[in-house]
């Protein structure tokens, strides 16, 4: 019996000038998310689409953390065990670790076993839970800043992203946080943070997420401070 056909490898057309993709499918995308399937995943389902959860957005901005100095694809593939040795983000649990617990993640091979990361992860569980007090959810405190429309560019073009690497809202929202006491989140870090949880839509116009992404905003209630 003849051995199967190796798969067909997909085949895409890149303009990089254009900042986007086209794969097998016809399906348009930003071309940074063309490496692999759970890249195109995470672009196409989450990559943009506000969120107010709390655990999302404690989530996102410790992995943000631990991204600087590597790609964020380094981080997604090692997502699901952020998430076991963190306690799924729970930042109540995460605020409880010690000495003990950083010295059992830097021996976790599942994450980036970088012990200054960690213990920032902690400190900033514990920075979260006083936030609270203050704005009533982490998703309060961030959405305030959510930047309006008119400071935004008109069209988003691979251009326009490139030139925006933090922004004005990122850099107050990096300062707000210092001052509370966060760390690992510097205006690059927070402005990646705002494009991801949908405070900002950088899916380049072209991209067939855009739409749906717009929509999610137009629908989505930003949560206010209690």
């Amino acid at each position: 019996m003849p051995s199967a056909a190796p798969p067909k490898p997909l085949t895409v057309a890149v303009s990089p000038a254009a900042g986007l993709f086209t794969d097998d499918s016809r399906t348009t995308r930003c071309a940074w998310c063309q490496a692999t399937p759970l890249y195109r995943n995470y672009h196409d389902s989450e990559w943009g689409f506000p969120v107010d959860d709390e655990r999302r957005l404690f989530e996102k901005i410790c992995l943000e953390g631990f991204q600087a100095g590597l790609s964020w694809l380094t981080i997604l593939n090692k997502r699901e065990s952020f998430r076991s040795a963190f306690a799924n983000f729970d930042a109540e649990q995460v605020a409880r670790f010690d000495a003990r617990d950083i010295k059992r993640l830097v021996n976790d091979a599942g994450i980036v076993r970088h012990a200054g990361k960690i213990a920032s992860t902690i400190n900033n569980a514990q920075r979260v839970i006083e936030l609270r007090k203050e704005f009533g959810s982490l998703g309060a405190f961030v959405w305030r800043l959510e930047p309006e429309a008119k400071s935004r560019p008109a069209r988003i073009t691979h251009e326009a992203v490139k030139a925006m690497p933090t922004s004005p809202a990122s850099i107050a929202l990096s300062k707000d946080l210092k001052k509370r006491g966060w760390s690992f989140v510097g205006p690059t870090t927070m402005y990646a943070f705002m494009q991801a949880m949908g405070l900002v839509n950088d899916h380049i116009e072209g991209c067939a997420s855009r739409k749906a992404t717009l929509a999610a905003r137009k629908a989505f209630t930003s949560p206010k401070v209690s």
